[in-house]
């Protein structure tokens, strides 16, 4: 099959069709995959149908891969598997959170470099993804909030991502939620390259030194402008697809899904290499 690419929207993703799983063990798979990222933000494989095996070597070729401490597949502890189902991961009860948009490892100095996501088995219902451009969302703000937003600093939080959930937590929840690590970042991520991004999603709290609900208006209302249409990328799966997202510049949320959902997902992740500045 003739292999294909196209840029799914202006502003985020490309879609690439043809490829099988042996691709994804060629050096020439993994440099396109590098300059597909650097411009679109998010590549879709279409029914690549990548094996475990190969999705390893594939997130080895483009970087350093992160081991599951816990839930990760028996025989690829490179593996995590995404499900509602405590069968199927381990990790199944914290997934819920999953449906607020956010970028992965904000409570890190260093936030992971990019995820790759495969679909094993798909819901009946919902189970999409949803992708947004933090970098055309900047870009695109006006001069006048850029220069106001410019200086600010966010603590991102476990907690703040948890009490999208539960608003009223018990006296021990918000204990342990308060346990976690949390991390102040510049609302603004100024990358090696030159460009920006924004910090923003579930584990934003707090605008360092402003009252919370002033803060909480700032954040809520940048949240609501990078998640326009122009800004977003809707991914509804087919088994086989794989899909690759720059995790220091696009937001991700799941669609809801029941919890009895077959939906099960392989996802590996790439250690992060820019610390947040």
């Amino acid at each position: 099959m003739p292999v294909s690419i196209a840029p799914i929207s202006e502003s985020i993703g490309v879609a690439v069709c043809g490829l099988n799983s042996s691709d994804f063990t060629v050096e020439q798979t993994a440099t396109q995959c590098r300059q597909l990222l650097a411009t679109h933000g998010v590549v879709v494989y279409r029914e690549a149908h990548i094996t475990d095996a190969d999705l390893v070597t594939f997130s080895r070729m483009l970087g350093e891969v992160v081991i599951a401490r816990t839930g990760g597949h028996p025989d690829f502890p490179e593996i995590s598997p995404v499900s509602m189902d405590p069968s199927k991961s381990a990790l199944a009860g914290l997934r819920r959170s999953t449906i607020f948009w956010h970028t992965d490892g904000l409570t890190d100095a260093v936030p992971q470099k990019a995820t790759l996501l495969t679909a094993r088995e798909v819901a009946d219902d919902g189970g999409d993804t949803e992708f947004a451009n933090t970098y055309a969302a900047y870009d695109t703000l006006p001069p006048e909030r850029k220069a106001e937003i410019g200086d600010y600093r966010v603590v991102h939080s476990v907690a703040a991502s948890q009490l999208l959930l539960e608003p009223d937590p018990s006296p021990e929840q918000l204990a342990r939620w308060n346990s976690a690590p949390r991390r102040e970042h510049p609302l603004v991520w100024t990358h090696a390259d030159g460009r920006k991004s924004l910090l923003i999603g579930a584990t934003a709290g707090d605008i360092v030194g402003m009252d919370h609900d002033a803060g909480r208006a700032v954040l809520d209302d940048l949240l609501d402008w990078s998640t326009q249409p122009q800004f977003v990328l809707h991914h509804t799966w087919t088994v086989g697809d794989l899909v690759v997202w720059d995790n220091t510049g696009m937001l991700h949320r799941a669609i809801p899904y029941e919890p009895t959902s077959r939906r099960l997902m392989h996802r590996t992740t790439l250690v992060g290499e820019e610390a947040i500045s």
